[in-house]
């Protein structure tokens, strides 16, 4: 599938139980920054288990454009020549980063300190993200940018020539912003600042340590507060890539909906500030457990078994947890549709501005589905209607977005009739093995185009 080219309609028939081992790819956030840090040591960084989605992909080549070289020895086995800390060249073309937030704002951040002047794009969906949560305090640094009105891409960002450190407090959750505010500061003298009220996910904090930058991490009164020491000599890296919580999430959800279903779901990162589904839905009173609990490359990682869980409950998602989950609330509503009750997801209006407005294509699908939903700038509840009785029979639109169209896969497994999507191609651009892998398991996922 391509998150480039023709549409790719897809339909997800109710099946019978789902059986097996689920390997999903490897964590997206880590492989993007894997790649990113390994482009600024000076030396070879390898990396095995990484993402070979799209936005991955892009991001690599991104890497090779600004003068590290980025080789593909197969099978999820890379390598990375670096260029040392602002040691970035400028690039000939224009940076696409197709269908990534992640990967174009992480990007900016760590070009952002370089004096080199690059112009960035992005698929549709892309391109329709504002970019001044980013621009706005890589200005801190010195840095100039020049894009559409609203802050959206196509944008030209001017790096600093002569960096200074930042301080900056973060508005709104957002460990994209903060990591690309950390990545801005490798390059600039003395201690960039970066303070959080509440804590997002902290693989770039993990991973800066773990490349050899002095990094520190405090509570304090003010929230969390991150100081980096600029101008490091990075040292590379072999990274092992834990398997991707939030691809997880969907054969997880699929099993908990669908009788009779038994699922192991291997490695599984369970980095604190990424785990929040888990437990949102052990307290729903999903049949959801760990096993094989272990640490590796500083991350937590555990094996996953998700069996049928009749009697789910709504519940009301603690404002908090947002941050650790939001990329999973789009699945999460489809389990709280087979749920009793009233789920109640507070506190998350940055999904209004993901790749698609998440709340709003949530919404009308599940209401096209036959479920009851409220919704307001920055929550939306969905009235449960029990196992067996959602009624399904929709097609919904995934608005280029890959977890839309995944989330309604998941749900036409369920349903009394088939849920279909009108276009799957997302998809790609983080699951690329989504079909085959729900396949396996016993899912019954057809392309219906032509």
């Amino acid at each position: 599938m391509s998150g480039h080219g023709s549409p790719i309609p897809m339909t997800s028939r109710p099946c019978g139980p789902l059986k097996g081992e689920a390997h999903v790819p490897g964590d997206k956030s880590i492989s993007h920054r894997s790649l990113i840090l390994g482009a600024l040591c000076v030396g070879e960084t390898h990396i095995t288990g990484l993402l070979e989605g799209e936005d991955v992909l892009d991001t690599a080549k991104a890497m090779r454009a600004f003068g590290a070289t980025v080789t593909d020895h197969g099978g999820g086995e890379w390598t990375v020549q670096g260029v040392g800390v602002g040691g970035f060249a400028e690039p000939d073309q224009v940076i696409d980063c197709g269908n990534s937030g992640t990967g174009v704002r992480l990007i900016m951040g760590a070009a952002a300190t370089c004096p080199i002047t690059v112009t960035y794009t992005g698929d549709a969906s892309l391109n329709g993200r504002p970019m001044g949560r980013v621009t706005d305090p890589l200005t801190l640094f010195g840095t100039q940018s020049f894009g559409r009105e609203g802050g959206r891409l196509p944008m030209t960002v001017v790096g600093a020539a002569e960096p200074i450190p930042a301080r900056y407090e973060v508005p709104v959750p957002s460990a994209q912003v903060k990591s690309a505010v950390l990545l801005a500061g490798l390059n600039a003298p003395g201690q960039t600042i970066v303070i959080e009220k509440e804590a997002t996910r902290d693989h770039t904090e993990r991973m800066l340590q773990g490349f050899g930058a002095e990094l520190s991490v405090e509570d304090t009164d003010e929230g969390r507060v991150i100081t980096l020491t600029g101008q490091p000599e990075l040292t590379p890296q072999s990274i092992v890539v834990p398997r991707d919580p939030s691809s997880a999430a969907f054969p997880v959800c699929a099993a908990i909906i669908t009788p009779g279903s038994d699922v192991l779901v291997p490695n599984i990162g369970l980095n604190p500030t990424r785990a929040g589904l888990f437990t949102t839905l052990q307290e729903m009173g999903a049949d959801l457990t760990y096993e094989n609990m272990r640490e590796e490359g500083g991350e937590p990682v555990a094996d996953l078994r998700a069996k049928f869980s009749p009697d789910l409950k709504g519940i009301a998602v603690p404002p908090a947890r947002a941050a650790s989950m939001i990329d999973e609330y789009p699945v999460l509503s489809v389990v709280a549709a087979f749920a009793s009750g009233v789920t109640d997801m507070q506190g998350v209006k940055e999904l209004r501005v993901k790749e698609s407005d998440r709340i709003d294509a949530m919404a009308k699908g599940l209401r096209a589905a036959g479920v009851s939903v409220d919704e307001g700038d920055d929550w939306w509840k969905v009235h449960g209607l029990g196992h067996g009785n959602v009624p399904g029979g929709a097609t919904v639109a995934s608005q280029l977005d890959h977890r839309i169209a995944m989330a309604f896969m998941v749900m036409g497994m369920a349903t009394q009739k088939p849920m279909s999507v009108d276009d799957g191609s997302p998809i790609a651009t983080s699951f690329p093995i989504f079909e085959w892998l729900m396949g396996n398991l016993g899912a019954q996922l057809v392309r219906t185009n032509g």
